[in-house]
């Protein structure tokens, strides 16, 4: 199985004060040169590296030097979660009495020390869990190994031989879109990688027909396999995210859950920011552009690999909420950029920068938990059944389009 952690001695980082890590006269000086234009710019330095789960970069020594102040963070939030367990016992958090309060148990039904503990967590996963643990906590929290004991033991090899050699859409969707699932990853993109992520897509599509496979699984499976030990693991997380932790009938054939995220998106993306709301609308920008991506794929697509696990964390014990802060704390990060954008393929450059080089998790998050501010599932849940009919009532009258068209065609065709 792959090793999904980086080993490989990190990149020395640049010298801080020649690049303006420090506030000061070389930062003014850096911003002015960058204000002179192209033909007065200086060449940027790119630097090769690999993050922590061994995606291959070319970043700038700026960005270099974030992505090893990260990977400092990492270990030292490591030495955090080692110094719980030294206090609360080994594998403290999988108590499923830890984290009741995420399945809904009433407080006034724990324990003070449990209350504690269950505080303690939620603080230690938003600051983020050291890449050596993530399967262990990911599975406790989510529900994944609840789920995985109400079935054999075998159920996965079974599931994989009783689906070997079968062909459906879903399969035919599935190899048309392995290769296309991050190519520049040395393991992803190799024969045993493809392989694994293959088995688990075709074995997911069986066992939930109604869902099949869907564009934007293949991004998640493959971030689940980097991360979980084994890839059956990677497979039970997958069951639970689908079948739990997201809407429903996110991944559905006509997108139902999907179309009422976006609905519910629109809705706060216009309270939470309304004067970049109204600019985009004046340049008939439609947020659903971008954000529909970042919900199928979990921002896997989007975020560098750290910064999506940062997020997946919270994700897992917190649940779908904080899919949509972090996608109000980016258009809030870039709100003065995008206020001033002129046409819709400035804003996407503006977005895509943003997403693609937030190699800072801690400050993305920051935006998110801080600027844009915590929503609770309640408070979704009921957005949601507000936007729910409107999008049964516009997917019906896209199956009439298409009738109505086939209908046109087939009296065409007999003519």
């Amino acid at each position: 199985m792959y090793s999904p952690l980086n080993t490989e001695p990190p990149v020395e980082p640049p010298p801080t004060t020649a690049w303006g890590v420090e506030r000061g006269d070389k930062v003014e000086k850096i911003e002015a040169r960058r204000s002179l234009g192209p033909s007065r710019s200086r060449k940027v330095t790119k630097v090769k590296m690999q993050d922590v789960y061994s995606f291959n970069l070319e970043v700038s020594r700026e960005e270099a030097l974030i992505i090893h102040q990260v990977k400092e963070r990492v270990k030292e939030q490591g030495r955090v979660w080692w110094a719980m367990e030294a206090k609360n016992g080994a594998g403290w958090y999988l108590q499923p009495e830890i984290f009741a309060q995420a399945e809904g148990y009433l407080a006034s039904s724990l324990s003070l020390v449990t209350m504690t503990n269950s505080m303690q967590l939620k603080k230690l996963i938003r600051s983020g869990i050291p890449p050596p643990l993530r399967p262990r906590v990911w599975n406790a929290v989510s529900g994944a190994t609840k789920r995985k004991s109400t079935v054999p033991g075998s159920y996965y090899q079974d599931l994989l031989a009783a689906v070997e050699g079968r062909e459906t859409p879903a399969t035919r969707q599935i190899d048309h879109d392995l290769g296309r699932t991050f190519p520049t990853h040395p393991w992803i993109d190799s024969a045993d990688g493809r392989a694994a992520l293959r088995r688990i897509l075709v074995a997911y599509s069986f066992r939930d027909s109604r869902v099949g496979y869907c564009q934007g699984m293949n991004f998640v499976a493959a971030m689940l396999l980097l991360v979980m030990k084994t890839e059956e693991e990677a497979f039970w997380m997958l069951a639970v995210l689908v079948e739990n932790v997201l809407f429903d009938d996110c991944y559905s054939e006509n997108l139902y859950g999907c179309h009422v995220e976006q609905r519910v998106f629109k809705d706060l993306f216009q309270k939470k920011l309304p004067r970049l709301a109204t600019r985009l609308e004046e340049i008939e920008f439609d947020v659903s552009l971008v954000t529909t991506e970042w919900f199928l794929c979990l921002f896997a697509k989007s975020l560098p690999s750290e910064t999506t696990m940062r997020v997946w964390d919270v994700l897992f014990n917190e649940g779908a909420s904080i899919l949509f802060i972090v996608a109000l704390a980016i258009f809030k990060m870039k709100e003065e950029e995008l206020l001033v954008a002129k046409h819709v393929g400035e804003v996407m450059k503006i977005l895509s920068d943003a997403t693609h080089n937030a190699y800072d998790p801690d400050e993305l998050l920051k935006v998110a938990f801080e600027k844009v501010g915590v929503m609770s599932l309640h408070t979704i849940s009921k957005q949601r059944k507000k936007e729910q009919p409107a999008v049964i009532a516009e997917l019906e009258r896209r199956v009439q389009r298409l009738n109505t068209s086939d209908s046109v065609q087939g009296s065409s065709v007999s003519r």
